[in-house]
C-alpha cells in the first residue's frame, strides 16, 4: 500500500521535471552559444550581403528581365555572367549555379542556390550520406555534397583556370546558400587540393562564403580550412545545427517533431567531449559568423539588437 501511494508522487515529480526541461528549452536562444565569441568587425563581414544577392540571382530564370527584384536589385551586370546553369543543364547532379566576373569588386564568383523543395534531385543529394561514408583529405565529408562539388569541378575547372589567368588580381570566391552552401564548401576544398589545375593559384586568392550551411565536414577539416571558408548562421537556424541524419529526417516527415524531440534529448544527455571524439561527426565548415537579431519574446524590429559574432579555430 505504501509503495502504491508513492507512484502518484513519482509521476508528479517526473512530469514537473519534463515541464521544467521544456520551459528551459523554450527560453533558450542561440545567442548563448556564441556569447563568449568575439564580435566581427564591419570590414570582414562587408561582402556577405553582396554575395547573398548573387546567390538570389541564381533563382531568376532570366537575369536581364527578372519578374521581381530585391530592394537595390541583384547587383549583377548581366553582360558579365559567364555561365548560368539550370537543373536541366546539370541533370539534377547539383543545384543551379552561375559564374560571374565582378569587375567592380575584382572577384570571380561561383554562386550556387539552395534547396528547391520541388526537385527530387536536390533531396537525393542531401540524402546521399551515411556516417563516415565519404573520406576527404584526412577527414570526413558529406557524400552527396562531395559528388555534387565534383560534378561542378569537372564541368567548370577549365573555365575557372582561364578566368583566373585572364584576371590575375581577382579573387576566386565561392558562395552558396543551404544545399548550395555545402556544395561550395566542398568545391572550395577541391579547388585548394587541385590548385595546380588552375595554374598554381595562390591559396590566398581563394575564399568561400557558406550561408546557412548544412553540416558537411568533420571537425579537423573545419579547422584546417577556416582561413578561407566562412559560414554564416542566423540566430536559431535549424540546418547548421541538426545532428539528425538527413535521410532519417526526410523519411520521417510524418513524425518529424517526434524524431527531433528524441535527438534533442539524446544530444542533451551526451557529453560534449564524447561528441568531439567521434572523427566522423560532421560540423558547419570553417570560420563561423553568428548573427544575433533578437532576445527571447522580442519579435518586433525596434526591440531587436543585432550582433555578428565570430569564432576562429
Amino acid at each position: 500500500m505504501s509503495v502504491a501511494c508513492c507512484v502518484p508522487v513519482v509521476e508528479c515529480v517526473y512530469c514537473l521535471g519534463c515541464v521544467r526541461w521544456v520551459w528551459k528549452k523554450f527560453l533558450y536562444t542561440a545567442g548563448r552559444e556564441s556569447e563568449n565569441w568575439g564580435l566581427a568587425i564591419a570590414s570582414e563581414f562587408e561582402p556577405v550581403p553582396r554575395f547573398c544577392r548573387y546567390i538570389m540571382a541564381v533563382y531568376v530564370d532570366d537575369i536581364r528581365n527578372p519578374i521581381s527584384t530585391p530592394p537595390g536589385g541583384y547587383g549583377i551586370d548581366p553582360d558579365w555572367v559567364i555561365v548560368k546553369k539550370s537543373h536541366e543543364d546539370t541533370q539534377g547532379k547539383v543545384s543551379p549555379y552561375l559564374i560571374y566576373v565582378d569587375h567592380q569588386n575584382t572577384d570571380i564568383v561561383v554562386a550556387i542556390r539552395g534547396l528547391n523543395m520541388a526537385k527530387d534531385s536536390d533531396f537525393l543529394v542531401l540524402l546521399d550520406d551515411k556516417l563516415g561514408q565519404a573520406e576527404f583529405d584526412g577527414g570526413y565529408v558529406h557524400n552527396g555534397l562531395l559528388k555534387a562539388a565534383e560534378w561542378v569541378w569537372e564541368a567548370e575547372s577549365q573555365l575557372l583556370r582561364e578566368l583566373v589567368e585572364r584576371y590575375p588580381d581577382y579573387t576566386l570566391t565561392f558562395a552558396g546558400h543551404s544545399l548550395g552552401a555545402g556544395v561550395v564548401t566542398l568545391l572550395t576544398m577541391l579547388t585548394v587540393k587541385n590548385r595546380e589545375k588552375l595554374g598554381l593559384l595562390d591559396r590566398k586568392r581563394i575564399r568561400c562564403f557558406a550561408i546557412a550551411p548544412t553540416r558537411c565536414v568533420s571537425l579537423n577539416l573545419a579547422v584546417r580550412y577556416a582561413d578561407i571558408i566562412n559560414s554564416v548562421v542566423l540566430q536559431d537556424d535549424f540546418l547548421p545545427r541538426t545532428t539528425v541524419a538527413l535521410e532519417h529526417a526526410f523519411k520521417s516527415l510524418i513524425c518529424f517533431p517526434c524524431l527531433m524531440c528524441i535527438m534533442c534529448l539524446k544530444d542533451t544527455f551526451t557529453m560534449e567531449e564524447k561528441m568531439l571524439k567521434d572523427p566522423r561527426r560532421l560540423y558547419a565548415p570553417g570560420r563561423l559568423y553568428h548573427i544575433i537579431v533578437r532576445k527571447p519574446f522580442r519579435y518586433m524590429k525596434f526591440h531587436c539588437h543585432k550582433q555578428i559574432r565570430k569564432i576562429k579555430w
